[in-house]
């Protein structure tokens, strides 16, 4: 029997680690000297501590690391083989969020020395009921100051998206030069919020937008719909999905593959709904320059068409309407299994 001590520096893991690893289950010790709590390892243990402290060194979750210990070798390879693909896939998306966010902070940077050049917007929007489903439930509206896309659900679900849209469309018509942009966008929300249907009637619907005041850009986001930003340095998605799997992603019980074709990838922990739950929508405060391309889209179009065409689309089309003619025509293309809504926009110098 070899002590804590000895066993820790046998399997390279502090002994306040292996006290952790026995409180969760993952490495119970043989044997623990009921009188004093000294805890007691067999050397035929030491294995599966280094396959733990190897496990770990790859930063894999210790609720992971249990589940692969208990597998047969083969596919306890496997295992780790599909957690490093994930590793790499989010390394990837984290490299460009990182890249956004390194540009983004330059322009707040650039905006304390220089002034913003004035832009307007030109935009288009379009829906598509698809081939499949029997009813349109997604809206779509674009204006010079206002882009928004919805994507209802349940049995109301075309008429809460539509309201969601309509919530906001006076947004259009107001003096924002003073305003809180992103305040007024959001309470503009809450009252679509509030007007959903009722929670129980499993009817509601996501809501993407933003809405312009000079060269700024306030960003609302509730829901599984996304926003996109073309730039020089390349295309960033700006929203993240409110999902159940999307929160197991996040957790690393699922890699981005497996959420994909998971069951459940449809099922949604924020939306408009008019439950009494907080209302807890993401928002942010973008710089715009002319320019820029900015697609807010529902799920029906990211779930069918990948983002390098997506990408290749914004940067080749001539102009917002037939960039997004030509982003429902691929997601019919590619079956159209759900609605699509598609809004792009354009920023010009004024």
């Amino acid at each position: 029997m070899l002590t804590i001590g000895a066993f820790a520096r046998a399997c390279r893991l502090s002994p306040k680690a292996l006290r952790l690893y026995d409180e969760l289950g993952l490495l119970t010790p043989d044997r623990v000297d009921p009188r004093s709590g000294y805890r007691h390892y067999a050397p035929a243990q030491l294995e599966r501590a280094r396959l733990v402290a190897w496990l770990r060194r790859l930063g894999m979750p210790l609720a992971r690391i249990r589940e692969v210990c208990e597998l047969a070798p083969d596919d306890a390879a496997g295992a780790v083989a599909a957690y490093w693909a994930q590793v790499e896939a989010d390394t990837a998306a984290r490299r460009d969020l990182a890249a956004f966010l390194v540009d983004q902070l330059s322009r707040k940077d650039t905006v304390m020395t220089e002034p913003l050049t004035p832009v307007t917007m030109r935009c288009a929007a379009l829906t598509d009921q698809g081939p499949v489903r029997p009813a349109q439930q997604d809206a779509a509206y674009a204006g010079p100051r206002l882009l928004a896309v919805a994507d209802g659900y349940g049995p109301g679900g075309g008429t809460a998206a539509t309201a969601a849209i309509d919530a906001l469309k006076d947004l259009e018509h107001r003096d924002l030069a003073s305003a809180d942009l992103p305040a007024v966008l959001e309470e503009a929300a809450r009252r679509a919020h509030r007007a959903a249907p009722p929670a129980h009637e499993a009817s509601g619907s996501t809501l993407t937008a933003l809405l312009r005041s000079g060269s700024q850009l306030a960003l609302l986001h509730i829901g599984d719909s996304r926003a996109y930003v073309l730039r020089d340095s390349g295309l960033f998605r700006i929203t993240h999905d409110h999902t159940m799997v999307q929160s197991l992603v996040d957790e690393g019980r699922l890699t981005p593959e497996e959420a994909s074709s998971h069951p459940q990838r449809a099922l949604l922990l924020r939306s408009l709904d008019g439950s009494s739950a907080e209302f807890a929508p993401d928002m942010d405060l973008l710089e715009a320059r002319p320019g820029e391309r900015y697609l807010l889209c529902t799920d029906g179009l990211t779930s069918v068409v990948p983002a390098e065409t997506i990408q290749a689309v914004l940067t080749t089309a001539d102009a917002p309407d037939q960039a997004v003619r030509d982003l429902i025509r691929l997601a019919r293309e590619a079956g159209a299994p759900d609605n699509v809504g598609c809004v792009v926009g354009e920023t010009a110098a004024a």
